[in-house]
């Protein structure tokens, strides 16, 4: 086995040259929502504790809770604060959770596709079937009105081939890659494909479920890196990818104190901060020809 993924070169950031995002600005922040669904009675899914039985009724109401309550308190949270985000959309959400996508959509979201469901690791398709469900996504996706050009993996899981898999299906950029600051180039059969960072620090499923933190941890997490991040963006542009799942921050005792650090930071209007989508921020970098 290969030691080496070959998608991208070893590049200190302290190393590259300085460019500005849009208008000057010096750190990026979009907010990346996942709407997702769960196979009943079978197929991976987060978990509030362990499962006893199947049909896990426990855990896969819990996440249901997200898009029927959640997504739409979030929506509400979202609006206040004038945020586009990015939405992570697995595809199943269109048949499974009708108006929910077309919600996304309408409130003017970048639609960024997250496979076709959560019940299953895209790390562990056979080549074959994994071209064909990076199709179907995309395909069903498009159906709202604008063909995605970013991807997630379900479980943050690729094979071998899903990036070469991505570029040849015309896709600009992929989330699933969080070892950089900044938007890196990776590697293809078919030509570059951004790599557009997004946290698993900052994201609310490892921070509260796995780590057993809650939502006031969460969020100082948001402002400790907003913080240090702007100490550093005079030297290098950097971009902060903030992770959501709406039957996590969508809880009702979760959203104060989300509210209050977004709007904290909202209210600043710091002008080295732009609040985009992770599509802008990787239009961006392809209109001037940037990223390592």
């Amino acid at each position: 086995m290969s030691s080496s993924h070959d998608r991208y070169p070893y590049s200190p950031i302290i190393n590259r040259p300085d460019y500005d995002w849009p208008g000057g600005r010096r750190l990026a922040i979009y907010l990346g929502v996942n709407y997702e669904v769960f196979d009943f009675g079978g197929g991976l899914g987060a978990e509030l504790a362990p499962s006893q039985t199947e049909p896990d009724i426990m855990n896969y109401a819990w996440r249901d809770y997200g898009n029927r309550v959640g997504a739409w308190r979030l929506f509400d949270l979202f609006d206040r604060l004038e945020l586009r985000t990015t939405a992570l959309l697995n595809a199943d959400v269109l048949d499974r959770c009708p108006g929910l996508a077309e919600a996304c959509r309408d409130r003017g979201d970048e639609i960024a596709a997250h496979g076709g469901s959560n019940a299953r690791a895209q790390g562990s398709m056979v080549l074959p079937s994994e071209d064909r469900m990076i199709r179907d996504v995309t395909e069903r996706l498009a159906s709202l009105g604008t063909r995605p050009t970013g991807w997630l993996g379900p479980w943050i899981s690729e094979s071998r081939h899903t990036p070469d898999l991505l570029a040849a299906e015309g896709y600009r950029y992929v989330l699933d890659w969080a070892h950089d600051d900044q938007p890196t180039r990776l590697m293809t059969k078919h030509g570059g494909l951004l790599s557009v960072p997004y946290s698993q620090e900052v994201n609310d499923l490892p921070a509260i479920i796995q780590r057993k933190q809650e939502a006031e941890t969460f969020v100082g997490m948001i402002r400790s890196a907003v913080d240090q991040l702007l100490s550093e963006c005079d030297r290098r542009p950097l971009v902060l990818g903030i992770a959501l799942h709406p039957y996590i921050m969508g809880q009702a005792h979760r959203v104060p104190p989300l509210a209050r650090v977004l709007s904290e930071l909202r209210e600043t209007d710091d002008p080295r901060i732009w609040w985009t989508v992770a599509g802008e921020i990787a239009e961006h970098i392809e209109a001037n020809g940037l990223a390592v």
